[in-house]
């Protein structure tokens, strides 16, 4: 446990450097708001802060850099305080949503574009995993002479819509007895289990394509990536920068490193707390998302371990809920 002096201290550290990204001198830190002491008294405190592992000097004549142990200190301070984080304006989250109710693909991909907008950092959206959503209500809509659409409102709260094209020439009688047997052939079951849905052995080419699409849409990546190229400014090595963004390509790593986070109870992975070595300068901040309770995805910000928590845990906070309301009153 660090006093209050030493507290202070180290977070008027970190919020420099977050700030400015250069090592932090006493003298600068003297005159920091709620710092009121010499700079003698900072460099001892400092001193102090870096032999109990909160702090690193690059050089001998350079300032302080914090370390990922003053970052966990900095994150859990401002999440135990009661001040409030800044918020995005709602109407900026409203407009951001709007023409996107409902379409998951969509939604997420919108989603991860919202967080990169709030923090400038990449964006890591985990959606629902559809295919084992199950099928609330489903229609089959004409739109021409050969080609329907497939509306599908799933228990995740996502409306699935799928264009069909078939050889057949439609008619309102066939799309009306399609979309009839389509509803006894999938109404209640997952998209996953809609490989072996069929009414019965009646041939039917538009009720088949239906069906067809609703499983491919099961088939969805769950990962959206937004913002990957923000990571450029942040790190000076090629190489280093290379690893990360060939890491954000490979979803099952990404996923699995999500969901492992959550899994450990925490909202902030903090450089080497994620796990995954091209990261040992990065931070993760996450957020799930729910739909009628049930646990939907997660949404997160990834950047270097510099970044502004506040403003993070602000956006996935925030960016969570409405997402979570859009796809409800889907």
């Amino acid at each position: 446990m660090l006093d209050e002096r030493k507290a202070a201290i180290l977070s008027a550290v970190v919020r420099e450097y977050i700030e400015t990204a250069q090592p932090v001198g006493s003298g600068r830190l003297a005159s920091a708001p709620g710092i009121d002491v010499s700079p003698a008294t900072v460099r001892n405190e400092l001193a102090a802060l870096e032999e109990a592992g909160y702090l690193v000097q690059p050089h001998t004549s350079a300032g302080r850099i914090p370390t990922d142990t003053a970052y966990r200190f900095f994150v859990d301070a401002l999440r135990d305080s009661q001040i409030e984080l800044a918020t995005a304006d709602p109407s900026t989250l409203r407009d951001f949503f709007v023409g996107t109710h409902g379409q998951l693909e969509s939604m997420m991909q919108r989603t991860s574009d919202m967080l990169t907008s709030l923090t400038d950092w990449t964006a890591v959206v985990v959606g629902p995993a559809i295919d084992q959503a199950t099928i609330r209500s489903v229609q089959i809509v004409d739109l021409a002479s050969h080609i329907a659409m497939v509306v599908a409102v799933l228990s995740n709260g996502v409306i699935e819509k799928r264009t069909v094209e078939v050889a057949t020439e439609l008619t309102p009688e066939i799309v009306e007895d399609a979309s009839r047997r389509l509803v006894q052939a999938v109404e209640g079951k997952t998209l996953a289990e809609l490989e072996q849905a069929a009414p019965d052995d009646r041939p039917d080419p538009l009720l088949d394509a239906a069906i067809a699409s609703l499983s491919a849409a099961g088939r969805h990546a769950e990962l959206y990536v937004g913002g990957a190229s923000r990571l450029a400014g942040a790190f000076d090595a090629a190489a280093q920068l290379q690893e990360i963004l060939a890491l954000l390509e490979e979803q099952i790593v990404v996923v699995s490193l999500v969901r492992n986070v959550l899994d450990r109870g925490m909202r902030v992975a903090i450089g080497n707390e994620t796990g995954v070595e091209p990261l040992a300068d990065c931070s993760l901040v996450v957020a799930p998302f729910a739909v009628d309770g049930i646990s939907a995805g997660t949404i997160g910000v990834l950047g270097p371990t510099r970044m502004d928590y506040s403003q993070a845990l602000s956006a996935v906070a925030v960016v969570s809920k409405r997402l979570e309301r859009e796809l409800s009153e889907g």
